[in-house]
């Protein structure tokens, strides 16, 4: 999932007006005949979450349903959904690797290298707002036109090609049948916003709640966590490493929505990462918050990412320039980094805009090891090859699906 410098205000356009064209095309003058009857209501979304755990703020105008998710994870999984049929989604956000995909910049469907890694699907339902550093992105289902239609950088490449797309999937049986199903009440659902509300429902369904965090904290296993991880929740969530400000609560992260959520938490930090030529600049194209307001105090300023299975999420930080957590750890102990020469030298700890909440710390070897252990336990085995959230297409030939 990522940041596409100067598209947000125009997507944002182009969903409201489909939207509004959606909605005008179902509109008729009187005496036309009697209204059409009105579909029932589909059956309420579970979740199957454990108690204590909240629910995702689900759009009013977008329902969760049984058929719409199946739909949305049919063309997440789907290569027509890229200009070339080379990439679907989740040739950027791998279910093995929590939905990520491994890369320091994520690569489109053309070849071209991104700026920004892809970041996990897991929980991002539970985001205030989407894409490493852009706070106008808030809705999955408008996030979605970005890799689809996004041209700076290419993702999978379909601008100009909205009708080759659309044509490709009336040619399916499979969602000859499905897009009526998750859309009930249109007489031809097979269109653009409703391809992105399903992605969208897909998308929400995708949550982590059965790490031996999870056990241990909303199961009331006290043997779910060894002792290391014990010691090492107890660093985290101290002051003396503050790791928990920016990662807190039950998504691990400080931009949080959810179902029953009294007020909407959106936070961006400088990490001391750059510092270049010690004047606060952080590479070009790559400059966090700043690349959308220009507001000199947003150079470098990037989401925190939820910390949910960040064992499998490497490499790190918004452009993966960190390769492992033990790094990331010494990056966070020394208050920002130190990148000595070439075209990036310049002392991260000195950064004039980086968070007032990286100080710096001292870890012995042995607490270093304590805190790993703990993020460890944040990695859900489970959903990694959960059926739920895996390729249809690959069971539908493994015998798996109808």
């Amino acid at each position: 999932m990522k940041y596409l410098p100067l598209l947000p205000l125009a997507a944002r356009g182009s969903f409201a007006a489909l939207l509004l064209l959606g909605a005008f095309a179902g509109c008729g003058g009187e005496g036309e005949g009697p209204p059409a009857p009105v579909p029932p209501a589909p059956a309420t979304w579970d979740f199957g979450l454990p108690a204590g755990y909240p629910k995702p703020k689900v759009p009013a105008d977008n329902p969760m349903s049984v058929d719409k998710v199946e739909l949305g994870r049919r063309l997440f999984y789907d290569k027509r959904l890229s200009g070339n049929e080379t990439q679907s989604c989740a040739s950027c956000h791998d279910q093995k690797l929590a939905f990520t995909d491994g890369r320091a910049g994520g690569l489109g469907s053309t070849g071209e290298v991104h700026p920004r890694s892809s970041m996990s699907i897991v929980n991002v339902g539970y985001l205030s707002t989407l894409t490493w550093a852009n706070p106008l992105i808030t809705e999955l289902e408008e996030q979605a036109l970005l890799p689809l239609f996004g041209e700076t950088p290419v993702e999978l490449g379909l601008a100009g090609k909205e009708d080759v797309l659309l044509e490709r999937l009336r040619k399916e049986p499979v969602y000859e049948a499905l897009f009526p199903k998750a859309f009930p009440d249109e007489a031809d659902p097979v269109r653009l916003e409703n391809v992105v509300r399903a992605i969208g429902a897909f998308e929400r369904s995708v949550i982590s709640y059965q790490s031996a965090w999870d056990r241990y904290n909303y199961g009331g296993d006290s043997k779910a966590l060894s002792e290391a991880q014990k010691r090492g929740k107890d660093l985290f969530f101290s002051e003396k490493l503050e790791c928990f400000h920016c990662h807190g609560g039950f998504n691990f992260s400080d931009s949080v929505v959810h179902d029953g959520s009294t007020f909407t938490e959106t936070m961006f930090h400088n990490t001391g990462l750059y510092n270049l030529g010690g004047t606060g600049a952080y590479p070009e194209g790559n400059r966090g918050v700043y690349e959308v307001t220009s507001v000199t105090t947003d150079m470098g300023r990037f989401r925190a990412p939820t910390l949910r299975n960040i064992t499998l999420t490497a490499p790190y930080m918004h452009d993966g320039s960190i390769a492992t957590l033990s790094e990331v750890l010494d990056h966070y102990a020394a208050g920002g980094r130190t990148i000595a020469d070439g075209p990036y030298a310049g002392v991260g700890s000195t950064n004039p805009y980086k968070s007032e909440l990286i100080n710096g710390f001292v870890l012995t070897e042995d607490e270093k090891a304590d805190v790993l252990a703990f993020l460890a336990a944040l990695t859900d085995d489970a959903l990694l090859t959960d059926p739920r959230f895996a390729d249809p297409w690959k069971q539908d030939s493994a015998g798996g699906m109808p």
